[in-house]
């Protein structure tokens, strides 16, 4: 029998799980939900890729327990050291293979984008990131923790902005811009004023601010200068993005590949990725600029045959196999036991401010300035300022008033 592999990406919505051999043939493919442990947890992803993996050896036609010998897992929160290490340790104590391999989803896309040794990729969908890899093994990667860490970009920046730059136009702070008629009309309201009112007592949910994306780059096609000029400042943030990664590894005068990512780039708005293109090529003359068209997990895949000994023809085999197969869908886990969710830290006198109604407490991290909410606690309706604490299993949380403090409810 030949040498089988599980290769799984997992991103914030979907996570793709392949079943295959050293030879390229792909036996099983399966799709199911989000196994980020930054949505999730720990426990949770283990309970996810669990279960996904016994869906693909269904979908194989395999037995569970039939021998593997490599797995290589790719997701979307793996973004430090420390969190890949911790992930590699959870998903190794399963067994599921001999070989366990753990790492970012981004190395995934740029394996799935090239198979040059030396490149960078830079993702631009929801936020962006990026990483690269020089033939000799070294890597450059960011921590891409969002703004915190320097970050700027991505479907929800340009569609926050948007809307800033639409209500700035309007109201006189800005410089006039078509964004302001256009945001009004996409929300069928009179004024961009009237959006913004909208959106502050709930009448718009929150969640459709990122509908303004596209909207912006609509409105840049029409030579509107405000919004060119927040499509000009995120094509210089992914070429800030490769520009570094590049340097990092010396590959800014050498041949590489700069693959692109996300779905703000695989959308190929010819104001961005034109401009993405040229500047690239002026900045590294020798760089190969692509935008990926296979699905993540093909790099996934490869990176688990690159870890085992496989033939030649093992690479565009599996690549033709997965251009021709849609996963089969699996099961999703609705509801992940809560007691086996990863703990929030114990964090006290912190503030809940601009959270949307609505927000559970599986949705928050610390960050998000919550202090021991149990996942499933409701949360809705909070002011600015509530300080919340030790809410128990259960525990509704809804209408506080300004700096009301809960402590210690029970279940």
């Amino acid at each position: 029998m030949r040498a089988l592999y599980l290769a799984a990406d997992g991103g914030n919505s979907k996570t793709d799980v392949v079943l295959g051999d050293d030879s390229g043939r792909v036996l099983g493919f399966v799709r199911g939900g989000t196994s980020s442990p930054h949505n999730i947890g720990l426990t949770g992803t283990v309970e996810v890729l669990g279960r996904l993996i016994e869906a693909v050896h269904a979908d194989a036609g395999l037995p569970l327990g039939t021998p593997i010998d490599t797995i290589a897992v790719y997701l979307a929160g793996a973004d430090l050291p420390i969190e890949v290490t911790r992930l590699h340790q959870v998903i190794a104590a399963e067994a599921w293979a001999g070989q366990t391999i753990v790492d970012n989803d981004c190395f995934a896309l740029l394996r799935a984008g090239t198979a040059m040794p030396d490149a960078v990729t830079v993702v631009c969908g929801a936020g962006t990131n990026c990483v690269g890899r020089a033939a000799d093994g070294r890597t450059a990667r960011f921590p891409a923790l969002g703004p915190i860490s320097g970050d700027w970009g991505g479907g929800h920046d340009l569609a926050d902005h948007a809307l800033r730059e639409a209500v700035r136009g309007e109201d006189g702070r800005g410089r006039p811009t078509a964004l302001s008629a256009a945001v009004a009309a996409h929300f069928n309201l009179p004024t961009v004023e009237a959006v913004s009112i909208a959106l502050h007592l709930g009448d718009l949910p929150m969640e459709r601010i990122h509908e303004l994306s596209p909207l912006l780059f609509e409105v840049a096609a029409t030579g509107d200068e405000v919004a060119t000029a927040l499509i000009n400042r995120q094509a210089e943030e992914i070429l800030a993005q490769h520009r570094v990664a590049a340097t990092r590894l010396n590959l800014l005068n050498h041949p590489h590949a700069l693959v692109l990512g996300g779905g703000v780039m695989r959308a190929r708005h010819p104001q961005l990725n034109d401009q993405i293109t040229a500047g690239a090529h002026r900045q590294a003359p020798l760089v190969e600029v692509s935008v990926l068209s296979t699905p993540p997990v093909t790099g996934a895949a490869l990176l688990a045959l690159d870890a085992m000994a496989h033939a030649p023809t093992a690479e565009p085999a599996l690549r033709a196999a997965l251009a021709d197969r849609h996963p089969t869908p699996a099961p999703r886990s609705p509801n992940l036991n809560p007691a086996n969710r990863d703990p929030v830290p114990p964090v006290t006198n912190l503030d809940l401010a601009d959270l949307d109604p609505g927000t559970t407490a599986t949705d928050l991290r610390p960050s998000a300035a919550v202090a021991d909410l149990a996942p499933g606690t409701a949360v809705a309706d909070l002011r600015s300022g509530a300080a919340v604490a030790d809410l128990g299993p259960g525990a509704a949380v809804a209408d506080l008033e300004p700096a009301a403090d809960l402590k210690a409810v029970a279940d």
